[in-house]
């Protein structure tokens, strides 16, 4: 039983790596989208066509499958907890109290952006997109937010050194960090126009 558990895990471990290479990559195409449409035609119309291409093949054949993998392979290790010889880590005796909860409500929050990942895909081939190329820099960062925050909750938490207030101050302070990452590169990129 434990060899399946082994498996799971490092089928889950591939699948969030591939999950999260998708949607940084997904999110960077929405940048060069919006920037495209900036440009004059027949140059805008021949590079949002190949943008929106490529989102399209990165969001089927890339994030969404590995999102499904990501939690089927969960799943099955939280249901074969509930099997003798096979850490039951929903219980509140394994780690810290409420960590597998709190990673699973970072993972549906995660599968939300992923759902506004593909409404935006939408909206941007119809034109129907308010969100700038600085605001789709800024949502690029997000995923970032949730991969330091699922690492922390689930090494910490498993160990039982999981300390939900350092974990809100670190994920605001990773989070402004970001921010004036991003801040700086506008600022040297309006500087260079």
């Amino acid at each position: 039983m434990m060899n399946i558990v082994y498996i799971a895990k490092a089928v889950h471990v591939i699948g969030f790596v591939a999950w999260f290479a998708g949607l940084f990559y997904l999110v960077r195409m929405f940048v060069y989208y919006v920037e495209a449409g900036e440009k004059a035609e027949p140059e805008k119309s021949i590079l949002q066509k190949q943008h929106g291409l490529m989102s399209w093949r990165v969001y089927k054949v890339i994030a969404n499958p590995a999102m499904m993998i990501t939690w089927t392979a969960g799943l099955i290790m939280l249901g074969l907890g509930f099997t003798d010889g096979v850490p039951n880590y929903l219980k509140s005796e394994i780690g810290t109290p409420g960590w597998m909860h709190a990673k699973l409500t970072l993972v549906v929050l995660l599968t939300v952006y992923h759902v506004w990942c593909k409404r935006t895909l939408k909206k941007l081939e119809a034109g129907t997109a308010k969100t700038s190329s600085w605001g789709f820099r800024l949502a690029n960062e997000i995923p970032t937010l949730f991969l330091a925050a699922i690492a922390f909750t689930a090494t910490m938490g498993v160990k039982g050194q999981l300390n939900y207030a350092y974990l809100g101050i670190g994920i605001l302070a990773f989070a402004g960090l970001l921010y004036m990452g991003a801040n700086a590169y506008k600022k040297r990129r309006m500087k260079s126009a």
